[in-house]
């Protein structure tokens, strides 16, 4: 599998490219528009073709590249079907699966961070967690129809279950830090090890953060594909 972890400096938001290397099919999951033309340029020089880009959500805090992507390649947007994104090509769900070559990645519903996030696991070993999980935290819930109570469900029901071993990849990371597992999420993920539903209701709903310097831009433009309106 070739996978690669892509970074935007100004959202600290990671965009994943996953492909097969014999069929050189490829798919990209949370894209960011100002990063279309780096991502355009390494599926050229891997000589691989676009068929996804995956949403986790409906993302606050940046563009998504999806609608620029798909102009480029005629890919498949694919977003959360609870979203409502009209624009997309196929509404995903959980349990879904997509297969690229011998590469299959299911779909996880974890709402909390908002009401339609999705999880993927990509060939039952790389976890990509878009904004429910992140290392050694998680996404707020104050906002877009979230929920703590449905987050804690969502991560410590469907999440945690998983085998220790599993790579997790985070939406967004804001210390430098890149990869994680489940077991080590289990142990050491502040607000979560050890915590009673309850007790992380309350922290959650203590954080007071300030809104992202995009939602008023980015939310209307992430449900038409990464199209202004």
């Amino acid at each position: 599998m070739i996978f690669r972890q892509l970074f935007d400096p100004e959202t600290s938001t990671y965009t994943y490219l996953i492909a097969d290397p014999e069929t050189k099919e490829a798919i990209f999951v949370d894209p960011v528009i100002e990063q279309v033309d780096r991502d355009w340029q390494l599926l050229q020089e891997l000589g691989l073709t676009l068929r996804y880009c995956f949403e986790t959500h409906i993302h606050a805090d940046h563009i998504t590249g999806t609608g620029k992507l798909r102009e480029k390649t005629g890919c498949s947007g694919v977003a959360p079907k609870e979203s409502g994104v009209v624009c997309a090509d196929i509404g995903c769900s959980d349990g879904d699966r997509f297969t690229i070559g011998a590469i299959t990645v299911e779909a996880i519903a974890t709402p909390g961070h908002t009401h339609c996030d999705i999880t993927y696991l990509v060939n039952g070993t790389h976890l990509l967690t878009g904004d429910s999980l992140f290392i050694r935290g998680c996404g707020r819930t104050d906002f877009q129809s979230g929920s703590a109570a449905a987050l804690y469900d969502s991560i410590t029901e469907k999440l945690f279950t998983l085998p220790d071993h599993i790579w997790v990849y985070p939406g967004h990371d804001y210390r430098g830090q890149t990869v994680s597992t489940i077991g080590e999420e289990k142990q050491y993920n502040p607000r979560l090890a050890g915590q009673s539903k309850t007790a992380f209701v309350e922290l959650m709903g203590s954080l007071n953060l300030p809104n992202p310097k995009k939602i008023m831009e980015a939310v209307p433009a992430n449900q038409h594909c990464g199209q202004k309106v």
